[in-house]
């Protein structure tokens, strides 16, 4: 029979999130702000779910309906495999008082993971890394702390001549001979729950705005014989904490510097990586290359074989092998392989484009699907219409789905042709319109009957020739 000390201890993880984040300037919670495509938070709860915790709880005050729902809601996209406790925090005086908050969640487990929710930058192997070094030294907390060139802003943390951690102090109480320091508190610690639940009894407020710090219980762990840890992070931009918009700006770029790297080492070519900007959920397949100026935002996922760009958006879209890109803007859509998009196109949401299908110079599909091998080559609106296989699209041809108080439908038969700067007319009367397969519509017509199949439509004024006055 094993004894209770060799057994595991469990791990709970808690993410503090319920500051307002003021200076973000924003009515938004801080870490729901959007970075590489997630909000700040997203990142966070997918590192502790990859931890394999016994339990996840979050720590919400400000606007805690909106932070609940846009958990639950995307709980599946962000590869969240365990259910989330949320703890409200009523009394929002410092991060000692969140934790506080959290104790009867906290109480399930032997150690505390506890975690705050604006360092999106953390990687797993850092966090994996510091509950390992906690466990294998059998310390009562340690901290996660990293050396950085310019400390400002940050609380230090002050060692002793031997190397053992005395306790954290905040930059507006360094003293002259601390300023030096450049060892920091990155706001992530392991602690041993019993002597947590202990430090937080002995907490006071601090400072005019009366908070309890969780740094503080360090010093309280130390004092009752308690043994204090630090785990240096491999990399210093790993802690960054965000608190305002040009803090966000600069963690976009690590985590995009991150995704192209990504990227790059599983086969993509980026040929100017500093004028690409890539989501960290988007996937690219090998050899595709990103040409400068591309965006892929959300969801997308891209094949390989592919050229995207120069200059173009591509959100929550897919993409099939050996297609081109360029100059245009797809959202919401699915473009099947070795199809041909741009330049200045615009592949609006719900739309389907066929394999080996063109959508060319100026044109805009809207809730359509384009078949295998059509073309609309240029200067064309597609709305809500369904165009068979191997048909051609007439330059400036226009299809009416809206008729100022509904949207109707047209259907364009296979090996159709429809002739420049026609107009397709689906009426309440007549919808969806149909054009027969293999039918011909004139150049300049205006249809607003179906088509039979093979027929040729005129829908235009004969022309007359008079002679000048």
């Amino acid at each position: 029979m094993h004894s209770k000390s060799n057994k595991a201890p469990s791990l709970g993880v808690l993410i503090l999130a319920a500051g307002q984040g003021t200076r973000m300037v924003s009515s938004l919670p801080k870490v729901l702000h959007p970075i590489g495509g997630r909000p700040m938070l997203a990142y966070l709860l997918r590192l502790a779910n990859a931890l394999k915790p016994a339990g996840l709880g979050v720590v919400v005050g400000h606007q805690e309906e909106l932070l609940r729902k846009e958990v639950s809601q995307n709980a599946r996209f962000w590869g969240l495999g365990r259910p989330v406790t949320f703890i409200r925090q009523k009394d929002l005086a410092g991060s000692g008082a969140a934790v506080i908050e959290a104790l009867p969640f906290l109480k399930k487990f032997q150690t505390a993971l506890v975690l705050c929710g604006d360092t999106p930058l953390l990687t797993f192997d850092t966090l994996y890394a510091l509950v390992n070094a906690h466990r294998a030294d059998k310390g009562q907390v340690t901290l996660l702390s990293a050396r950085v060139p310019s400390p400002k802003g940050y609380g230090r943390v002050v060692r002793s001549p031997l190397g053992e951690v005395l306790r954290i102090v905040e930059e507006a109480h360094l003293a002259a001979k601390e300023a030096s320091i450049n060892e920091v508190n990155s706001g992530a610690y392991c602690f041993e729950v019993p002597l947590l639940v202990a430090a937080l009894k002995e907490l006071t407020p601090q400072g005019p705005k009366k908070e309890r710090y969780l740094t503080d219980c360090l010093e309280h762990i130390r004092r009752k014989g308690g043994r204090v840890a630090a785990h240096l992070a491999p990399n210093h931009e790993e802690i960054t904490g965000i608190n305002n918009r040009v803090q966000l700006a600069q963690a976009e770029r690590v985590l995009n510097r991150r995704a192209l790297e990504r990227l790059m080492f599983s086969g993509v070519g980026v040929s100017d990586p500093a004028h690409t900007y890539v989501d960290a959920d988007v996937e690219v397949g090998p050899d595709t290359v990103l040409l400068p100026g591309v965006v892929l935002r959300g969801k997308t996922k891209i094949g390989p074989r592919c050229r995207i760009g120069p200059y173009s958006l591509i959100e929550d879209s897919s993409i099939g092998a050996e297609c081109t890109v360029a100059f245009s803007q797809v959202a919401g859509a699915r473009i099947l392989e070795k199809c041909s998009i741009g330049p200045f196109t615009h592949i609006r949401p719900e739309s389907v484009i066929g394999p080996r299908a063109k959508v060319g110079n100026f044109s805009e599909v809207k809730a359509s699907r384009v078949g295998m091998g059509s073309k609309v080559p240029h200067l064309s609106y597609i709305g809500d219409s369904d165009i068979a296989e191997d048909v051609n699209v007439g330059a400036g041809t226009i299809t009416c789905n809206y008729d100022g108080e509904r949207k109707h439908r047209t259907h364009i038969g296979a090996k159709s042709f429809i002739g420049s700067n026609a107009t397709l007319v689906p009426t309440a009367r007549v919808a969806p319109l149909k054009i027969g397969r293999g039918a011909l519509v004139a150049a300049g017509s205006v249809i607003t009957e179906h088509v039979p199949d093979g027929a040729r439509a005129f829908g235009r004024a004969r022309q007359e020739n008079k002679a000048r006055k």
